[in-house]
């Protein structure tokens, strides 16, 4: 594929101020600043593993918690996935991974059909990483999916190291996205359905 899959939205509101840029045909680099040390971690794991060029811009209000500006982001990115992929066609559509980290294993199955929905099976046994609460991990991918045309399905199956369990479930959705995005020759630039369109 000779042209790149790219796209760049912004996103301002009252609480926050967020540009994203993906680049679907890229080597993972990323540039991430949203102020929350974690998540832009995370982020920068998303974008390592998928091989999609991420930079997230975001400026919120921290100063009253990270809900706003997480969620946002997640809103954000997964409509600039949405806008560089276009119609969606020639794409494998459908994705999964498995990712263990020492005593810790997720997965994450994907299918990117504009049909948005979430499975959220991960719990955690501390309510922080670092600065960043657990339960705003899955306010992000319920953003991420539902702004991106993505049936997601994340799923921690064991683990006791709570940074590992997050992570795990940032690398594996990565990996699947990785392998969705990806374009099949065989397609011939016509949509993986049985319908003709998604």
């Amino acid at each position: 594929m000779t042209n790149h899959r790219t796209a760049t939205v912004t996103r301002t509101t009252r609480e926050t101020d967020i540009t994203v840029t993906v680049d679907i045909d890229g080597t993972g680099k990323s540039d991430i600043q949203t102020g929350v040390g974690f998540f832009d971690h995370m982020l920068d794991s998303l974008s390592r593993h998928s091989f999609i060029d991420l930079t997230v811009k975001a400026k919120g209000d921290l100063h009253i918690d990270f809900h706003h500006t997480v969620e946002d982001a997640g809103i954000v990115i997964g409509q600039a996935i949405m806008k560089a992929l276009g119609d969606f066609a020639g794409i494998n559509r459908f994705g999964h991974a498995y990712i263990p980290m020492d005593e810790t294993l997720s997965r994450a199955s994907i299918d990117l059909c504009k049909r948005p929905y979430l499975v959220w099976k991960v719990d955690f046994r501390r309510d922080k990483i670092g600065d960043m609460d657990t339960e705003l991990f899955k306010e992000f991918f319920h953003a991420l999916a539902g702004n991106g045309g993505m049936c997601l399905h994340v799923e921690n199956l064991y683990g006791e190291n709570n940074h590992h369990i997050a992570e795990s479930c940032f690398k594996a959705t990565a990996r699947a996205l990785r392998m969705a995005v990806t374009a099949d020759p065989r397609l011939q630039g016509k949509p993986a359905s049985t319908k003709g369109s998604l």
